[in-house]
């Protein structure tokens, strides 16, 4: 059984879908195969040789792509899609909820093709939730952006010619990204608060020495899976107010708030950016689902009234060595699902992380909500 790394095509993916101690750990089976394209790991770290040296083969493109698992970080391309025959198996993120022409590309193919955003937020799957993986590294790298772009001392500095104060951070969403950018903050020196609307993540922030902003006249707004349910328009201008008398106070914000498949709410109005003191900073973790700013551009650095809207893309990449460690390992762990110590592929679709993963198999679209936004 053939499993195949292509090199990442999308341009500033810096990730790779396996590393070689994931590949060695593969090759525990010796009836798996791992085949890597040349070059796909060096962004990452990681030269053809580490691979070889772990019992992996270098192998051309069209090798790769007939593989019988083909593994991914990016959402594929049609030119990859195109790739891919009904007799096997490809992961990697699709942005299933919103990306229908993918959708249909790998239905049309026959592939039996499984979403990494996919996978449910239960604590049997924790170990393969790429969502909380790289949400990690992507709220680490976001306040390593917010302190070189503020060009502030986050501790307090004390010198014979005086003491600098520390910097004020407000970090807006208590999900893994939001979490790790509290405790960067604070790892750091930083006076951070954190601010969710979801009374648990108060705790949580706490626990990583932030202060929760506790906005009490918003009832608790726990959803499905974990994530935040939608506030009412009503709830929604309260919160803005809130924070944005809270935003002329700080120094730095970072927004994380985010669910896959919706768009970003506004939580940072135009008037409340106007409001921070020049110099302040805005790191918008939520760019490419439209922000959480009302002045975020994807991709983009805006400056309003001495403030910098920072909209950074695929915060992950900028993480490569620790962001592809961390996914390769999810994969590995859902590859255990999928091979059996025979070296075969068994896609047991009664198990609810593979049935949930699961978008296309058979020329079909098997995933409810990706088909609903499909056909739409």
């Amino acid at each position: 059984m053939k499993i195949g790394v292509p090199k990442e095509t999308a341009e500033g993916e810096r990730r790779v879908a396996l590393v070689p101690d994931v590949v060695r750990s593969l090759k525990k089976n010796e009836k798996v195969d791992v085949l890597i394209e040349s070059g796909a790991g060096e962004a990452a770290g990681h030269p053809d040789a580490q691979y070889t040296d772990a019992g992996a083969e270098i192998a051309g493109t069209d090798q790769i792509w007939n593989a019988d698992v083909v593994l991914k970080v990016g959402v594929p391309s049609a030119e990859d899609v195109g790739r891919l025959g009904a007799d096997q198996i490809y992961i990697s993120h699709l942005n299933p909820w919103v990306a229908a022409d993918t959708n249909k590309g790998l239905a049309a193919t026959g592939v039996t093709s499984f979403a990494m955003e996919a996978i449910p937020r239960t604590t049997r799957a924790q170990a393969m939730d790429a969502l909380s993986s790289q949400a990690a590294a992507a709220g680490y790298a976001a306040m390593l952006i917010a302190a070189r772009e503020s060009g502030r001392f986050f501790g307090m500095m004390t010198t014979a010619a005086g003491t600098v104060p520390p910097a004020k951070v407000l970090v807006l969403g208590a999900g893994v990204a939001g979490l790790q950018a509290v405790a960067t903050a604070k790892r750091l020196g930083a006076i951070v608060t954190g601010f969710d609307i979801r009374r648990a993540a108060w705790e949580q922030i706490a626990s990583l020495g932030g202060r929760p902003l506790e906005l009490d006249f918003i009832p608790d707004a726990e959803g499905e899976g974990g994530y935040a349910r939608p506030l009412t328009e009503e709830e929604n201008a309260q919160v803005r107010d809130a924070l944005a008398e809270n935003a002329r106070k700080q120094d730095i914000i970072v927004t994380t708030a985010a669910i896959p498949g919706r768009a970003a709410p506004i939580l940072i109005t135009a008037d409340a950016v106007r409001g921070m003191q020049p110099g302040s900073v805005i790191v918008d973790l939520a760019a490419e689902t439209g922000g959480n700013c009302e002045l975020t551009k994807p991709g983009e650095t805006v400056v309003e009234n001495g403030v910098k809207v920072i909209g950074p893309r695929n915060l992950p990449s900028l993480m490569p060595v620790p962001a592809s460690q961390l996914y390769a390992k999810n994969l590995e762990n859902l590859l255990g699902l999928l091979i059996t110590e025979e070296g075969e592929l068994n896609v047991d679709l009664e198990d609810d992380i593979l049935a949930a993963a699961l978008i296309t198999q058979g020329g079909e679209i098997k995933n409810e909500r990706a088909a609903g936004r499909s056909d739409s």
